[in-house]
């Protein structure tokens, strides 16, 4: 008898396990698919204003050189 309810009671926790599994598992499916439909790469709509501009090969070079002087400089 008692190693029936052994066996009932670890069923059941078995069982209990399997389904917050699942529970767990298209949780987290359903949160990967809203993230999968959402375009976060879209062209804004309204009166959006583009931030970015060329920028000449010299004064990346200087400015690379400038950042680098600041780091040495500051210590950090």
């Amino acid at each position: 008898m008692a190693f029936l309810r052994s066996l009932y009671e670890t069923m059941l926790v078995f069982v209990l396990f399997m389904g917050c599994t699942l529970v767990f598992y298209y949780g987290i499916m359903w949160v990967s698919d809203e993230y999968d439909r959402y375009h976060r790469y879209d062209e804004p709509s309204g009166r959006a204003v583009k931030v970015i501009g060329q920028v000449q090969e010299e004064s990346v070079y200087q400015e690379a050189l400038e950042r680098l002087r600041l780091f040495y400089l500051n210590g950090e």
